[in-house]
């Protein structure tokens, strides 16, 4: 076989496998918005739940669910990226950075429920804050913190060494030289991390199952320490627990679930493509 036929041979391979990949996404896709459309209207984006969750709307699951995914993201980015300048930038290359390093990524892979399991121990018991948002967040923000971690220190580690060095021959501390120099060039890469932490962190029921999720609360949370319900365990409730339920309802709820994700994504989308093109190299 050629090298020209070899070419064509692992290009068509690739485009395959993507296909196969994404295809059934967009069909997936497709089928939530077909059986969920007929659900969403004003009052069910804006109204408390009624009869049973069998009426009215789901407005404290989203204010919830906005709530949580603010509060992780208070809570997980600025340690993340913290922890990832001093491995990138001032950490030595020992055997102790590289396990730290390893076990991050190992902690990227742990089963949500484990985090969970983890925030009802730390949070909601030992440290008294009970079923509540503090608790919700926190577990979310750890369970997210690996994940941004990793990417944000690749995106530092990603920039040329030239300007590191150029920077500091002129007189710049280290810490003006990863402020003025490395950072605004691995903005791109640290939005990417932070586009996957809170994505999943906005998706996930088990941490929140047992930190936070109401089963059925109308009223909207008053403080740090009061419950709330949040999309994902309220999608579970309705479609496990409640009988009788309405397909629509449910198809409705898991919509508005994935286009706050996918707004969450796009506008973070946007903002690194705009930095990225500004960068110069």
């Amino acid at each position: 076989m050629s090298r020209q036929q070899s070419q064509k041979l692992a290009v068509a391979l690739i485009t395959l496998v993507a296909v196969l990949v994404f295809v059934p996404v967009i069909l997936i896709l497709f089928y939530v918005i077909y059986k969920g459309i007929g659900a969403i209207s004003w009052e069910f984006l804006t109204q408390p739940p009624r009869n049973g969750m069998k009426e009215g709307g789901i407005m404290p699951a989203i204010v919830g669910t906005l709530i949580l995914t603010i509060g992780t993201a208070i809570v997980s980015m600025p340690i993340s990226i913290a922890a990832a300048i001093y491995l990138s930038e001032y950490a030595k290359d020992t055997r102790l950075t590289r396990t730290i390093r390893m076990a991050i990524i190992n902690l990227a892979g742990i089963p949500s429920i484990v985090y969970g399991l983890f925030g009802l121990g730390v949070f909601v018991l030992a440290a008294q804050f009970g079923t509540s948002i503090l608790a919700g967040a926190l577990t979310l923000g750890i369970m997210t913190m690996p994940v941004v971690i990793s990417t944000a220190e690749e995106a530092i580690n990603s920039v040329p060494q030239l300007f590191r060095t150029v920077s500091l021959s002129l007189g710049a501390t280290k810490w003006q030289t990863v402020r003025h120099q490395v950072l605004p060039h691995a903005t791109p890469g640290i939005l990417t991390g932070m586009i996957l932490g809170i994505s999943r962190a906005a998706g996930e029921t088990a941490p929140i199952l047992f930190t936070v999720a109401a089963f059925s609360q109308p009223n909207l949370p008053k403080s740090l320490f009061d419950q709330t319900m949040a999309l994902p365990y309220h999608l579970y409730v309705i479609s496990t627990q409640v009988p009788g339920m309405p397909l629509s309802i449910q198809y409705g709820t898991a919509l508005v679930l994935l286009m706050i994700t996918l707004t969450l994504t796009l506008m973070a989308t946007i903002v690194r493509t705009s930095v990225r093109r500004r960068r110069d190299w």
